[in-house]
């Protein structure tokens, strides 16, 4: 399954957090201080009554409705990222020894291979629906279809958990409680409108629901009735999640009519540091400077004078993009290149029955985070725009070590290395 959709960054403890600590006389935050499970159960159940139903409220949902969805709400201790009352939140883990893996592992042969067998036979199967979708929303089939199958496996995956449990667990003691108790708010408004009970919402550990894996407030704006049953079911059925995919892909700035994408071949003498959405350029510019698709078909002609982007997530060492809005608009759906890169190829192999990129990706990847974290200091000290200097090698990074490399002398590659560390000081 993919991320969940709209998750926001850490947040700090907020000080009623100490605050309540005192109160319940554990004193000051630390491993020796920590209370009793019983302790903090207790102190949950507090919460819920006070400052939740407070939040509920002010947000309007009715007492009734509230005090059943929460009747015999628990916490589940088993999830990750949870910060009790009374202890410290983890620290960042160090960067020093992590590595960075190769694109290459992202995109297994075998798993694409049995979702888009499995992925056809479904287009197939539902392909009435999929052509009304399309008609509403103008989002290709297959799309949909491969966003489907990433993120539940077509709706087989199971949903283990009570998402209102993970919903509460992690609003009251996680490292984002703002924003999982935006989500549980999320949560309540989805059963007092009723689309679904307390007992029929299920989904990951993370408060993900149903097949397409929408966090709460995702689904209040993007899920549809589109089986015309009076409920927006993304759990059961199968019409409502393809048209919410759709749907969210639409209000994202899905641009109908378009690709998501293509795999090209950069010529030499054109340099890889020019990509990122802020460098589009219309299809026809990139033509004339040589780009090319790499099965040697020809750009339909509807995306001559359109907008594109060249993407180059593992520099010359790996396959090259051309790519439209539409690529960042999957983004959207789960904020990783790959996972876009992965959603597109799916997609023309259900839609067209093309296979892998016709490029290799090279071995790349195998850099410590913190090696990358040094390239990208060496380089802002030199004026460069790296974007996030967090030891990941995002596009301004891959862009700005090209522009480096020509800049010096050397032909640019793109993406760091261990040989291009040892000259970058």
């Amino acid at each position: 399954m993919g991320k969940p959709h709209h998750l926001l960054s850490h947040r700090a403890l907020p000080a009623v957090a100490l605050a309540l600590s005192i109160v319940f006389g554990f004193g000051q935050p630390t491993a020796q201080a920590a209370p009793s499970r019983a302790n903090v159960e207790a102190q949950f159940q507090r919460w819920i009554a006070t400052d939740l139903w407070t939040e509920a409220k002010a947000s309007g949902i009715s007492k009734p409705a509230f005090d059943t969805a929460v009747s015999g709400l628990s916490l589940n201790w088993e999830l990750p990222d949870l910060v009790p009352p009374g202890t410290a939140p983890p620290k960042e883990q160090s960067q020093s020894q992590a590595e960075f893996s190769s694109p290459a592992s992202y995109f297994s042969e075998k798993r694409l291979q049995g979702l888009a067998a499995t992925g056809r036979s479904l287009a197939s199967q539902h392909g009435g629906t999929l052509r009304k979708v399309e008609a509403t929303y103008g989002v290709p089939g297959s799309i949909l279809v491969a966003i489907w199958g990433r993120e539940s496996g077509f709706g087989k995956a199971k949903m283990p958990y009570p998402a209102l449990e993970v919903l509460a667990t992690k609003a009251f003691m996680s490292t984002r409680r703002d924003m999982f108790r935006r989500e549980m708010i999320s949560a309540l408004h989805m059963i007092e409108g009723g689309d679904v009970t307390a007992q029929q919402m299920r989904g990951s550990w993370a408060g993900a629901l149903g097949q397409p894996q929408f966090m709460p407030t995702s689904f209040l704006k993007y899920a549809v009735d589109f089986d015309g049953d009076g409920k927006r079911d993304i759990w059961n059925s199968v019409p409502d999640t393809l048209a919410s995919i759709a749907n969210y892909l639409v209000k994202s700035g899905w641009q109908r009519g378009r690709d998501w994408g293509f795999e090209i071949s950069i010529p030499d003498g054109v340099s890889c540091a020019q990509e990122g959405p802020d460098r589009a350029q219309p299809t026809t510019t990139w033509s004339a400077e040589g780009l090319a698709r790499i099965s040697g078909k020809a750009f339909p002609s509807s995306e001559m004078s359109q907008s594109a982007m060249m993407l180059v997530p593992a520099g010359t060492f790996g396959p090259e993009f051309l790519v439209t809005p539409n690529f960042y608009v999957i983004k959207e759906y789960n904020n990783s290149d790959l996972y876009a890169l992965f959603i597109g190829n799916l997609a023309d192999r259900i839609g067209s029955g093309s296979g892998a990129f016709k490029a290799s990706w090279g071995d790349v990847g195998k850099m410590l985070r913190s090696d990358v974290l040094a390239m990208q200091k060496a380089l802002v000290a030199q004026g460069y725009d790296v974007g996030k200097v967090d030891g990941l090698p995002g596009f301004k990074t891959r862009r700005s070590l090209g522009e480096w490399q020509a800049k010096n002398g050397l032909k640019p590659t793109c993406y760091p290395s261990a040989s291009l560390k040892a000259k970058l000081r």
